[in-house]
């Protein structure tokens, strides 16, 4: 039996939250015996709870990479609980403690933003490389982007391990949930719907989906909106998008917990991000119920929707191109219905929860057999 803790320090259920909430579900339990440490007071400890986890709440880690007392109470538990492997999501406090104990250690990278040029280069590229592989065995990189990414700022190929994320299927609602999910947001059954289930942030790409609704409007066709969650950039983007919403084309649905809800109300889901993307879960989710979608071709979408197969991939910041699209599958109902099976059919062959689980143990399996950095 391995013995492994992961280490989070999200007070919120964000991405890596989710991913990690995934593959608690799936684990392998008679070969891996896994538990969390995070902070006090996390949204994550309910979830974990329901899937039978060994929790350990401690202090000073909240949303925080490093923490110097984090650093000793992370460390702390690792002598008393002795795992053979300290997980981390981010946390460098973490990976540290693991170090000075000896323990083997895996580091996830959970988002791809744009490389600092001090990082790229120099004194700044050499620190970074030397500091992320003196603290991991091996690096997990969810999506070709977060892979590339750690090897712009220095980090050798060798330690990295680039995989896909994997989702639970949401619940399949009946056609009259449906319909009257749909009704509750103000969307008539001949209304098309286009949904965007991600923060708003600028790099999102809600502007270019607002721009491509405007483009179907101005041609006559009968599209809405909805977006799902918040963020920073929400109360700007309310404002550009006012007089829309004030006529019902654009709803504001905010944070979701159930998102077999919201999705159940699209006829197709966008993700218009143009940096920071590795392995959407929210499209991953709307597969599992062959929901088609539309990307751009920032970072890992274009490793989940295959063109034509199971949605439409578009050049990021294109917003004609977009609305294009969608107009496609407003109106060629049988190359709808191909790819919404083509969602169902490559969920289930790729991004399942078992085989995402699978992947994070070959990891953990390949460490324990001493195939570390390559």
């Amino acid at each position: 039996m391995v013995k492994v803790l992961n280490v989070i320090t999200d007070t919120n259920i964000g991405g890596a939250g989710k991913v990690l909430l995934n593959y608690m579900k799936y684990r392998n339990k008679d070969d891996f015996d896994v538990s969390v440490a995070l902070p006090k007071g996390s949204m994550l400890i309910a979830p974990l709870k329901t899937l039978d986890t060994e929790i350990y709440e401690l202090d000073d880690m909240a949303d925080k990479s490093y923490d110097k007392a984090a650093t000793v109470n992370i460390k702390k538990l690792i002598e008393e609980m002795q795992p053979d492997i300290v997980h981390t999501h981010g946390s460098l406090s973490g990976r540290i403690a693991a170090k000075s104990c000896g323990r083997k250690i895996v580091y996830t990278r959970h988002c791809a933003f744009p490389v600092k040029s001090y990082m790229k280069r120099g004194p700044g590229r050499w620190f970074n490389k030397l500091m992320n592989e003196h603290y991991a065995d091996r690096v997990i990189a969810v999506g070709e982007a977060a892979r590339d990414n750690l090897i712009e700022s220095g980090i050798s190929s060798k330690y990295i391990d680039m995989m896909m994320n994997g989702a639970e299927p949401v619940e399949k609602k009946s056609p009259q949930e449906r319909r009257d999910l749909r009704k509750r947001y103000g969307f008539s059954d001949d209304d098309f719907v286009i949904g965007i289930l991600a923060r708003i942030e600028k790099y999102k790409g809600h502007d270019d989906v607002l721009d491509a609704l405007k483009i179907l409007l101005a041609e006559g066709l009968n599209a809405k909106l909805v977006i799902a969650g918040s963020g920073t950039y929400e109360e700007e983007f309310r404002q550009r998008s006012a007089d829309l919403a004030e006529s019902g084309q654009v709803v504001f649905a905010g944070f979701i917990e159930d998102v077999s809800e919201i999705l159940a109300v699209m006829d197709v889901q966008v993700n218009a991000s143009y940096e920071s993307e590795t392995s959407s879960l929210s499209i991953i989710e709307g597969m599992s119920i062959g929901l088609p979608a539309c990307v751009s071709d920032c970072g890992g979408n274009p490793l989940l929707i295959e063109d034509n197969a199971n949605g439409m991939i578009f050049p990021m910041r294109d917003s004609r191109k977009l609305a294009d699209l969608i107009k496609t599958l407003m109106t060629d109902f049988d190359l709808y219905e191909k790819l919404s099976e083509g969602a169902s059919r490559i969920f289930q062959e790729k991004f399942t929860g078992e085989i995402f689980a699978a992947n994070i143990e070959s990891v953990y399996t390949k460490i324990m057999k001493g195939v570390n950095n390559g």
